[in-house]
């Protein structure tokens, strides 16, 4: 006999907490068809209260995805559970998540309510949220460091009101794999109604056992979804890896026994997709989706490998999207054939003049590059000039000068609502000097906390992709911009964050 495990990603809802990585609209719902691509059977796309933005993205992905589930967070009150259910109203099948927290100490100091009120809003939130969806999932917040008797008692209640997924979260990942596992299975034996709802893990990764207390929870507690992210993005130390999971399930079926509707020949493609979009860059050594995840550099290893596969390998490099699989499109090269591998990729763009305008930006790139990688193409279709960003700050041209002891000069034009305006600057090096030059007139006052480079492709013809993240007066951006020159795609990336502080586009932290 054999279940089937239920895959809730939450990358474009918990994932986006990390610092810098909330995404726009187009951004989310770019992911949210990459997602449906993967089968994903649950994509929560938002916390649709936090935010006009928010509720629009949504609306939008509900409106959008057909395949998958498409849940939305909101708080234990009428206000965010109504917000909710308006959003996802276009959704052929819609969830409304609704949390609580239910430790001791999270309702002493942070919601300054006691036991016997948070019992009673948990049981009026579901009651409220079953009478505009049918399928609805409770989350006591903090629940593993609930009192047991407390969150028996709540999750009790709240399956009697129509609850129909009850998760259990590790919200600061303080969790043990064994421990969490008997936990989940001491409340789904101690629990009256617990086979009238599907149980859930969500574990963040502050110790590193995210992953493993999830499996856990799977197979010892017997919980039958797994909430996480692609690449484990998250705050603070991430969620649960989704990559992960799906392949230690698939890889280990003889342990677990469980079915799973993933198709994983599209997990790589999400991977990238969610790197270049937030900036966050994928470490080469991660499971599954890291650039050495397949490589072997031991010369024992190898010589096992070319004899037999899986004399060190457990899982196949293209059963995850790996391939050595290269566009070989030049200036010549028609639209069709771009557009093909658009497809193959799982990038659908909106409209012909997205379409019209990625391509200018793959015939400017084959002019410089002579192979044009997958990568590639998907940091062409992340950039700002062929999503729906309105931009204050466009790149124009930049030149720059610099020698063995003298101190380096940079000049840049760029746009300003449209308009042209130049900037001069020295500086440490190329990039500090157009940088300075940008901000020179920007005035934007941000403090930068981040820059990093991360290479496209593997040659020293890459394209190279800079992320700069930018913090002013509370709020923290990420931009990104890529380009054969590391200092013009450091110019785009400056500009792509300044953008993105521009928009002020209003974010409430969800929880859970």
């Amino acid at each position: 006999m054999t279940d089937k495990l239920i895959i809730f990603d939450t990358t474009l809802r918990d994932g986006e907490q990390s610092p810098g990585a909330s995404m726009t609209r187009d951004e989310k719902l770019r992911i949210a068809r990459q997602l449906e691509r993967l089968k994903v059977d649950v994509i929560e796309a938002g916390f649709a209260a936090s935010s006009n933005g928010d509720f629009d993205a949504v609306q939008l992905i509900a409106n959008s995805i057909k395949d998958s589930t498409i849940c939305s967070l909101s708080r234990a009150n009428d206000r965010d559970i109504s917000r909710a259910a308006e959003a996802l109203k276009g959704a052929n099948r819609a969830r409304i998540h609704t949390f609580i927290a239910t430790s001791a100490l999270h309702m002493e100091k942070k919601l300054r309510m006691t036991p016997d009120q948070v019992f009673e809003q948990a049981k009026q939130s579901v009651r409220f949220a079953r009478n505009l969806v049918d399928d609805i999932e409770f989350s006591p917040e903090d629940g593993y460091r609930s009192d047991v008797d407390f969150l028996c008692r709540v999750i009790e209640a709240v399956i009697h009101e129509g609850a129909t997924t009850i998760n259990v979260p590790d919200t600061v990942g303080y969790a043990i794999p064994e421990l969490y596992g008997n936990f989940i299975k001491t409340l789904r034996e101690r629990v009256p109604n617990s086979d009238k709802a599907i149980w859930s893990v969500h574990c963040h990764n502050d110790l590193g056992m995210a992953v493993a207390n999830s499996l856990a929870g799977v197979k010892i507690g017997g919980a039958r979804q797994v909430e996480c992210t692609i690449n484990g993005l998250g705050e603070r130390a991430g969620n649960c890896s989704l990559e992960e999971v799906v392949m230690a399930v698939k890889t280990r079926r003889d342990y677990f026994n469980l079915d799973l509707g993933i198709d994983t020949h599209h997990i790589l493609a999400a991977s990238r997709m969610v790197s270049q979009t937030t900036g966050f860059v994928v470490q080469p050594n991660k499971a599954v989706v890291g650039a050495n995840a397949f490589a072997h550099a031991s010369g024992i290893h190898q010589d096992g490998v070319l004899k037999a596969r899986d004399t060190y390998e457990i899982m196949r490099a293209e059963d995850v999207g790996w391939t050595a699989n290269k566009i070989v499109l030049g200036k010549l090269s028609g639209r069709n054939a771009f557009k093909q591998r658009l497809q193959e990729l799982g990038v659908q763009l909106e409209s012909e003049v997205d379409v019209n305008a990625a391509f200018a930006r793959f015939k400017e790139l084959a002019d410089r590059k002579s192979e044009i990688f997958d990568e590639d193409i998907l940091a062409l279709v992340s950039d700002e000039s062929v999503t729906h960003i309105k931009e204050q700050y466009g790149f124009v041209s930049l030149s720059q000068h610099s020698e063995t002891g003298e101190r380096p000069q940079a000049s840049i034009v760029f746009t300003v609502d449209g308009t042209e305006v130049r900037g001069s600057s020295e500086g440490n090096g190329p990039v500090d000097a157009s940088l300075k030059a940008i901000e020179a007139h920007v005035k934007s006052g941000a403090e930068m906390v981040l820059y990093s480079v991360n290479a496209i492709s593997g040659s020293t013809e890459s394209q190279g992709e800079v992320t700069v993240r930018l913090q002013n007066s509370g709020r923290v951006v990420n931009g990104v911009g890529s380009d054969p020159d590391i200092v013009v795609a450091s110019a785009k990336a400056y500009l792509s964050a300044l953008n993105k502080l521009h928009s002020k586009a209003d974010r409430v932290a969800a929880q859970g």
